[in-house]
């Protein structure tokens, strides 16, 4: 991995912004940027193999979406019900 192919976590986050403002909900938000991650991870990154793709995509779907917040929107949702 190189260090320009960080670059990919602004791309997330800018995907994931479009999905809300086009009313995707806010607790499915962390996970898009998981899919966007690993989507990204496997296809530009490390297209010879998947599972270094699998494993950088997670922590950029991570870093993208808040390991903390993200994790506590999904959370939160469970609890109120």
């Amino acid at each position: 991995m190189e260090v320009y192919d960080v670059v990919l976590i602004p791309l997330i986050i800018g995907m994931v912004e479009l999905l809300k403002m086009y009313g995707m909900s806010r607790r499915l938000l962390p996970i898009m940027a998981l899919i966007f991650g690993i989507l990204g991870g496997i296809f530009y990154i490390y297209p010879h193999d998947p599972k270094a793709g699998i494993l950088v995509g997670i922590m950029m779907g991570l870093s993208a979406s808040g390991l903390y917040s993200g994790g506590k929107a999904v959370v939160e949702k469970e609890v109120r019900q």
